[in-house]
């Protein structure tokens, strides 16, 4: 282990493996599990953001919202999973997606995977992210 946070949480950082940058290899934890359900870019009345990382902030807020129903915040997730329907938009949307990530996340940086699909349940859906948090006991 490498850094343990505040909530308990701690990053996995195998010796000698570069820091990957805005995410952790893995993350470690004791407590309360939340699993949390895809979230996609949609606000609470179901209209969608307009654009890849608009969608990606409202879908990262929808996620800390259910999670507050568990009494967690960002700083308790350890783990989220993109699902993006088109990859080259994901990565041309880097830039974009900082800024996005740290107005919701913050200076968080869990466990993440991203996945190209062909299309999610909702049409308009541009992207949809599941999150795991950990709460302590």
């Amino acid at each position: 282990m490498s850094e343990t946070h505040d909530t308990g949480l701690a990053t996995l950082q195998p010796p000698g493996w570069p820091r990957p940058k805005g995410y952790a290899n893995g993350m470690v934890g004791r407590g309360r599990l939340v699993v949390l359900a895809g979230q996609i870019g949609w606000d609470a009345q179901g209209a969608f953001a307009e654009g890849f990382a608009a969608q990606t902030g409202q879908a990262l807020s929808n996620i800390l919202a259910v999670l507050a129903e568990a009494g967690g915040g960002p700083e308790h997730i350890a783990r989220l999973t993109w699902y993006v329907t088109d990859i080259a938009a994901y990565r041309a949307q880097a830039a974009a997606l900082g800024p996005v990530w740290r107005a919701v996340m913050g200076r968080h940086f869990p466990a993440m995977s991203v996945v190209g699909v062909t299309a999610l349940v909702e049409p308009a859906a541009l992207v949809e992210i599941e999150a795991t948090a950990i709460l302590p006991d």
